[in-house]
C-alpha cells in the first residue's frame, strides 16, 4: 500500500455483505481489524496477508494510501458493519479481514534490534484492552517486543489491535510456551529483569541499571506471580502516592517506559 503525495479516493470491487458478529476473529480462522488505525496500519504491513475490507464510503475515504485496483472491498452501511465487530466496537466504517501475524521468536528478535531497546514481559495479562494499550506505549517508547505466555494471553484479535491503535503491526509480539524459560533467555542475552511490585522496597529510579532492561509485568489485582518474580533480578514500585492503592497495568507500562526512554544512565 503505497503512499501517494495526495490522498486518492480508495476503490476496489463492490460485493454483497456477509459476516456475523465476533471478537475480531473470524469464523474462517482469520483475523478481524476495525477503526481506521488498526485497518490503515495492517494494510500497510507487508507482513499482513488480507482477505477482505468492508467499508463505508466515508471510511474508505479516510485512509491515507491507495490499496491495488483488484483489492476486495465490499461496501456496506455502518450499521451493516455493526454486525461484523464486538458490540458497540468503534468501526468508524472500516473492518478489515486478514490472516493472523506470523509468531516471532525472542532470540531473533533481540538479533533484530538495538540491544538497548527494552522489552515488556506481560504474566497473565488478558484483557485485551490492557495488552493493546501496552502495545501502543512499546511503539511510543521504541520498546523492541513484548512477551506474553501463550496460554494466559488474549489473541490477536480487532479488540486489541483497536487498542493498539497501529502498534500491533509495528511492535513484534512474542507468544512463548514458558515464561520463566523466557525470562531465563533474556538473562542469557545480558537483559536485567526488573518486576514491578507495590511490595517493593526499592523504586524503579533506584533499580535502574545501566545496558538492557526486560520490564515484567503481572496481572492487575494478582500482580506477579511468585515464580515470576524469582526469575527477576530486581522488583520495583513506582512512587504512586498513597491516595491510590495501584495503576491499570497499561499505565504502570508506559510510566516504566518512559523512565527507560529518559534515564541518563
Amino acid at each position: 500500500m503505497a503512499k501517494p503525495e495526495r490522498k486518492r479516493a480508495l476503490r476496489g470491487r463492490a460485493g454483497r455483505m456477509q459476516g456475523g458478529r465476533g471478537s475480531g476473529r473470524a469464523s474462517t480462522g482469520q483475523v478481524r481489524l476495525w477503526g481506521r488505525h488498526a485497518v490503515e496500519a495492517a494494510l500497510l504491513n507487508p507482513e499482513r496477508k488480507h482477505r477482505k475490507l468492508w467499508a463505508t464510503r466515508d471510511g474508505i475515504d479516510s485512509l491515507d494510501g491507495e490499496l491495488p485496483a483488484d483489492f476486495p472491498i465490499e461496501y456496506a452501511e455502518g450499521p451493516d458493519l455493526d454486525r461484523l465487530v464486538a458490540r458497540d466496537a468503534p468501526h468508524q466504517g472500516l473492518v478489515l479481514e486478514c490472516a493472523a501475524l506470523e509468531d516471532r521468536d525472542l532470540s531473533e528478535v533481540i538479533d533484530d534490534n538495538d540491544p538497548d531497546r527494552p522489552i515488556v514481559v506481560l504474566d497473565q495479562v488478558t484483557d485485551p484492552h490492557n495488552v493493546g494499550a501496552i502495545l501502543r506505549s512499546a511503539a511510543a517508547f521504541n520498546a523492541a517486543a513484548i512477551v506474553t505466555q501463550d496460554r494466559h494471553a488474549p489473541p490477536e484479535n480487532g479488540v486489541v489491535a483497536k487498542s493498539a491503535s497501529g502498534a500491533l503491526e509495528t511492535v513484534p509480539w512474542v507468544r512463548v510456551v514458558n515464561l520463566s524459560r523466557a525470562l531465563d533467555d533474556l538473562t542469557a542475552r545480558g537483559f536485567w529483569r526488573i518486576g514491578l511490585a507495590g511490595e517493593a522496597e526499592m523504586t524503579l529510579a533506584e533499580a535502574m541499571p545501566t545496558g538492557p532492561v526486560a520490564i515484567v509485568l503481572g496481572a492487575e489485582g494478582a500482580g506477579l506471580r511468585h515464580n515470576i518474580a524469582g526469575h527477576c533480578d530486581a522488583l520495583a514500585k513506582l512512587p504512586i502516592s498513597d491516595a491510590i492503592e495501584s495503576l491499570n497495568v497499561s499505565n504502570a507500562a508506559a510510566i516504566a517506559l518512559y523512565a527507560l526512554a529518559t534515564r541518563t544512565g
